[in-house]
C-alpha cells in the first residue's frame, strides 16, 4: 500500500495520503454493498486510481476502480457512456460518484497494447480509432482539446523542477512544445469526440473477434490525430517515431505531417516520463531530439 500511496500523493498531493489510509474500508464497504467477490490488484495500475479485479454477483469478471479525485471518475464514467455505442470501451456495471467508485466489465485477456507486437498493431489501431471517432458528440457540454492540453502542460510542466528532469529538459524546450501545440490547435479543421488519453497502456486486447478496447478516457472534442499520437511516440527507440508515424497515418487515414507535428508536441511529455523513472537509452535520446 505504501507504493500506492506514494503514487497517488505524487499525482494529487498530500491530501491523497489520508484517502489511501481509508481505502481498505472503502473497498470492503463497496464489496459488501454491491455483492462483489474481490480479487487482487491489476498488474497495470494507472497514476490516478486503485483498481482491483473482482466478480460481479452473476460471476462476470469485473474491475473495481476507486480514486481520490471524484471529478475525474465522474468524467470517465460519463465518457464511457458516450463511447458505449462504439463497442470499444468496457461497460459500467455500477457507479457511486459520492464514493468516487465504479465497477467495470473486465477486458479479457486485457493485454496492454504496449506489450503486443507493434508491427501488427497498425490496422487494429485504425479500427479502434474509426469506431471511437464515429461516435457523435454528446449534447452535454464536452471539454475541448485546448483545455485538455492546457491542463496537461500545467500539470506535467511542474516536473521541470525535479533535478532528474531539469538536467535534460529546459523551459525553452517546454515552451517550444506549448507553441507547437497552440499552432496545431489553431489550425484544426476536422474535430471528433476524442478518447483524449489513448496511450498504449490505455488500449487493451479483448481477444479474437473483439479487437482493441480503450479504457480511462479523458474525452474532449478535437483533432483526430491526437488519439493516434501517443502510439506513434511510443515508437521511440524501437522502429522510430517517423517510421511508426508514416505507418499509423496511412492505416488511420490521417495527415502524416500533422500527426508528426503532434508527435513533436507529445515527445517532451514522454521524455519527462522516462527521466522521472530513471530511463536512459535510445528511446530517451530520440524523444529529446524530437523535442528540439
Amino acid at each position: 500500500m505504501e507504493s500506492v500511496t506514494a503514487r497517488l500523493v505524487r499525482r494529487f498531493g498530500p491530501r491523497a495520503a489520508e484517502w489511501c489510509a481509508g481505502a481498505p474500508d472503502l473497498v470492503a464497504g463497496l464489496a459488501s454493498r454491491w455483492g462483489l467477490v474481490l480479487g487482487g490488484p491489476l498488474p497495470e495500475d494507472g497514476a490516478s486510481s486503485i483498481t482491483l479485479r473482482c466478480r460481479w454477483p452473476d460471476g462476470t469478471p469485473a474491475v473495481l476502480k476507486i480514486t481520490p479525485e471524484r471529478a475525474l471518475l465522474a468524467q470517465q464514467a460519463r465518457a464511457l457512456g458516450w463511447f458505449a455505442p462504439s463497442g470499444r470501451v468496457p461497460s459500467v456495471l455500477a457507479l457511486d460518484e459520492e464514493a468516487s467508485a465504479m465497477v467495470l466489465e473486465e477486458i479479457v485477456p486485457g493485454t496492454p497494447a504496449q506489450n503486443l507486437p507493434a508491427a501488427a498493431l497498425a490496422q487494429p489501431w485504425a479500427e479502434l480509432l474509426a469506431a471511437l471517432h464515429q461516435v457523435p458528440s454528446p449534447p452535454a457540454p464536452v471539454p475541448v482539446l485546448r483545455e485538455r492540453c492546457e491542463e496537461a502542460f500545467t500539470r506535467v510542466g511542474r516536473r521541470l523542477s525535479e533535478p532528474a528532469v531539469g538536467a535534460r529538459m529546459d523551459t525553452t524546450t517546454w515552451n517550444r512544445a506549448v507553441q507547437r501545440c497552440e499552432r496545431l490547435l489553431d489550425t484544426q479543421t476536422t474535430t471528433v469526440l476524442l478518447h483524449g488519453d489513448l496511450h498504449p497502456g490505455n488500449v487493451l486486447d479483448a481477444g479474437p473477434g473483439h479487437g482493441l478496447m480503450a479504457i480511462d478516457p479523458k474525452a474532449c472534442i478535437g483533432d483526430p490525430c491526437f488519439d493516434a499520437v501517443d502510439h506513434v511516440v511510443a515508437g521511440a527507440g524501437l522502429e522510430g517515431i517517423q517510421t511508426r508515424c508514416t505507418r499509423i497515418a496511412a492505416a488511420c487515414g490521417l495527415d502524416t505531417d500533422r500527426l508528426h507535428a503532434w508527435s513533436r508536441v507529445i515527445a517532451p511529455f514522454a521524455a519527462i516520463a522516462h527521466l522521472g523513472s530513471g530511463g536512459e537509452g535510445p528511446a530517451l535520446d530520440e524523444l529529446l531530439t524530437l523535442s528540439q
